[in-house]
């Protein structure tokens, strides 16, 4: 600390440092006590190399609803009742890969056909629905 002359009577211009020199010790003390913490090891489990080739995705299923509310699977008219029996075996078929649901409507069906479409695709459990235009 800086003592003034008995004649000096302006402020002091001296910094004190004792403050600084504290917050550098801390400092000094958190980064000697994390960096043996940080040089650690962490394990991570890497995925490994297969020789076998990745599973081939099976083939979309194509959904029409048309102007007259038909509606074809993959160029087959069926019944909406036999939707839902229909997604559950073809789900079923590939159970490591669902198929995608491709569905595409006429601007001019009806709405109630589609939700039923939707209904029966939740109850079945299809993960991938696509709508495309016609």
């Amino acid at each position: 600390m800086a003592f003034s002359a008995a004649g000096n009577s302006g402020p002091l211009a001296d910094i004190n440092v004792t403050p600084l020199v504290d917050v550098m010790l801390v400092l000094l003390i958190i980064f000697i006590v994390t960096a043996p913490m940080v040089s650690l090891p962490i394990p991570v489990n890497l995925p490994q190399r297969t020789t076998t080739p990745p599973d081939t995705p099976p083939q979309p299923i194509e959904l029409r609803v048309d102007a007259s509310n038909q509606v074809s699977w993959n160029g087959q008219k069926v019944a909406v009742a036999s939707l839902q029996q229909r997604m559950q075996d073809a789900a079923q078929a590939n159970t490591g890969n669902v198929p995608e649901l491709r569905i595409a409507t006429d601007p001019n069906a009806e709405y109630d056909v589609m939700a039923k479409v939707l209904a029966a695709a939740n109850n079945a459990h299809m993960k991938k629905i696509a709508f495309v235009n016609p």
